[in-house]
């Protein structure tokens, strides 16, 4: 799955640099799923007291597991996600996405989640294929 990215915003970036606000809205609209599931995960850690949130559910369609995949396995999105919601993302599987509070990376909690240990703890066959 791409991006839908209205010909205005292909346009600015031909000439040169764009906004992140307009990147990050048509992250929105193009992946809703994903942007929605780390909107939430991040209201969650700020409400909170906890390290980090975490979605251990999987996504009801393919669709959405692809809206997923895409936002996190691209350097560009993924980092304008954190930067707009103020997290820091991991991700394991092929659905458990986590919001760490930002500079989390230097910490023992996020060094454990994204461990070599945790991802081995954390397969499944009903993972395999995902």
């Amino acid at each position: 799955m791409s991006l839908d990215v209205s010909p205005k915003l292909l346009a600015e970036a031909e000439a040169g640099d764009i906004r992140e606000e307009d990147f990050v809205d048509t992250v929105r609209t193009s992946l809703p799923y994903a942007y929605d599931l780390i909107a939430s995960l991040s209201a969650e850690l700020r409400g909170g007291t906890a390290e980090f949130t975490d979605n251990q559910t999987p996504p009801a369609t393919e669709q959405e597991r692809g809206q997923l995949l895409r936002a996190l396995a691209s350097d560009a999105i993924r980092g304008s996600l954190e930067r707009h919601f103020g997290v820091t993302l991991a991700f394991m599987n092929c659905h458990r996405v986590a919001a760490f509070r930002p500079g989390a990376r230097d910490g023992e909690t996020y060094a454990r989640f994204t461990s070599t240990r945790a991802q081995v703890l954390n397969q499944s066959a009903e993972l395999r294929d995902c």
